[in-house]
């Protein structure tokens, strides 16, 4: 069974900084998958935030994170990684990880969700 369970969401004031950590279990990491983040802000649809395709471990981020975020695998631990930096309060939402396990490049086509993990950026 595959899980996705993420954590390291918290309340920061603005201009901090939060690592976000993805753990995937029921499939390793030497598969074809992709990872992505998500996010979703109260009133406001999901968006996509960051993804790493296994393929050749090339990333995507959105316009609105670049330069800011930046996601990470660590195969030894199925584990991909969000570090968030210079947090504005409009990043406040639920960030989602979900996995891809048809493809090794990132299209977004998502098989598994995990619940979610709430980032708070106070003004």
């Amino acid at each position: 069974e595959v899980q996705i369970v993420e954590s390291g969401g918290g309340l920061v004031q603005t201009g901090g900084s939060l690592r976000l950590s993805c753990a995937a279990s029921g499939f390793t990491f030497a598969d074809d998958h992709a990872i992505g983040w998500f996010r979703q802000a109260p009133g406001k649809e999901r968006e996509g935030v960051a993804c790493i395709g296994s393929a050749d471990g090339t990333t995507y981020y959105a316009d609105f994170v670049q330069g800011r975020f930046s996601i990470s695998s660590d195969n030894a631990k199925n584990t991909v990684y969000l570090q968030m930096n210079s947090l504005k309060p409009e990043d406040t939402a639920v960030y989602y990880c979900a996995a891809d396990l048809t493809h090794a490049r990132c299209y977004y086509e998502m098989d598994y969700w995990g619940k979610g993990t709430l980032v708070t950026v106070s003004s």
